[in-house]
């Protein structure tokens, strides 16, 4: 006889492998866990002096972990009226056990409310957060460097503020033209840390496919009419776009109410600010933003940064950019290697979201 598909109907609406779902399922670790807290509670009641309170704390973190929100309740709700129940059958009222439960019962109050946070934003337990680390695993994809011709270098490097994993800052690098042209932009979203981490998943994604798609002096007025419709109760963003021809080193630069991109000359080693005008994207209907054309020579670098790299409070952002342009000096001593991370790490707020991206055409 043949044997029959797992998870075939069974008279009465039963399923051969109904027990092992359930044994996997929530509600069966729930089961679980609550005969482990039982057997503790027990324990509590009838031997205060001998049995420790946290051991009831191993189950609920363990409920935290694993279950969902609608049985997390119920399991926390259970834990507080046994832990409840244990107070009472206790005869010796020892203030030791009676804090110790009183701790208990306030953080499975805490967990409760956790639970209903989880709903309100859409999460899971601890095991389905990963969906968070992916999307802020896309956010750094988008800005991936592209493989680049013999003669180029291409580095970027992010910090968000108070070491988020989120952040409103985010680099864009995309080939076009069959790979003969880099397309390189650095945003900064309104807000700053993981309040602007969702607007910027979706600005990130929305800039990846217009810069690769439209002509360089298209770009802007199409992301610029993309916050707009977005209608953002903070749908205001800055930003800097280059398109590099990597062929000749002839680049387009244009500025969305970004700081100003700066250029280091090989020639004569100086550092000089390029600014376009623009105004900043969701904010003006049909906007137009001008543009600087120039040529990075071999060994000629481009600097494009946000302005947490270069604004602190009581000071003037030119002199934070001259500043920065100091530092960048002082570390090229050494190597280009590295030189976007070594410059994040060096200055800038610590408060504030900050994102750079090194251009270099190797001598």
């Amino acid at each position: 006889m043949p044997a029959l598909p797992a998870g075939l109907p069974l008279p009465g609406g039963g399923s051969m492998n109904r027990g092992r779902r359930w044994v996997r399922s929530d509600v069966g670790l729930a089961v679980v866990l609550g005969c482990f807290a039982s057997a503790v509670v027990v324990g509590i009641a009838a031997m205060p002096a001998d049995v420790p309170v946290n051991l009831v704390f191993l189950p609920l973190v363990l409920g935290i972990l694993f279950l969902s929100n609608r049985v997390l309740r119920w399991f926390a709700a259970f834990i507080m009226v046994a832990l409840t129940a244990a107070a009472i059958l206790q005869d010796t009222y020892q203030v030791r056990v009676v804090v110790a439960l009183c701790v208990m019962y306030g953080l499975s109050a805490l967990v409760i409310a956790l639970s209903l946070r989880r709903d309100h934003v859409g999460v899971g337990p601890i095991r389905g957060q990963s969906m968070l680390v992916d999307l802020r695993d896309r956010i750094l994809a988008q800005g991936e460097i592209p493989e680049l011709p013999e003669g180029w270098l291409v580095q970027s490097a992010l910090s968000s503020a108070g070491g988020s994993p989120f952040a409103g800052d985010f680099v864009v690098a995309t080939a076009s033209d069959r790979g003969r042209r880099m397309e390189l932009v650095v945003v900064d979203v309104s807000g700053k840390g993981e309040a602007a981490g969702t607007r910027a998943l979706q600005l990130s994604g929305a800039m990846g496919g217009l810069v690769a798609a439209l002509p360089p002096d298209r770009f802007f007025p199409a992301a610029n009419d993309y916050l707009l419709q977005r209608a953002w109760e903070e749908g205001f963003a800055t930003a800097v776009h280059v398109s590099v021809d990597l062929r000749t080193g002839d680049f387009e630069l244009r500025s969305a109410g970004h700081p100003p991109a700066v250029q280091r000359e090989a020639g004569s080693g100086r550092w000089k600010p390029l600014r376009p005008d623009g105004p900043v994207l969701g904010i003006v209907d049909d906007a137009e933003f001008s543009c600087h054309r120039g040529r990075l020579a071999p060994g000629d670098s481009l600097l494009l940064y946000t302005d947490g790299m270069v604004e602190l409070p009581r000071r003037d952002i030119d002199l934070g950019i001259d500043h920065m342009m100091g530092e960048a000096e002082s570390l090229l001593r050494g190597s280009w290697d590295g030189l976007a991370r070594r410059l994040v790490a060096a200055v800038g707020s610590r408060d504030d979201d900050r994102a750079l991206l090194v251009v270099h055409r190797r001598p």
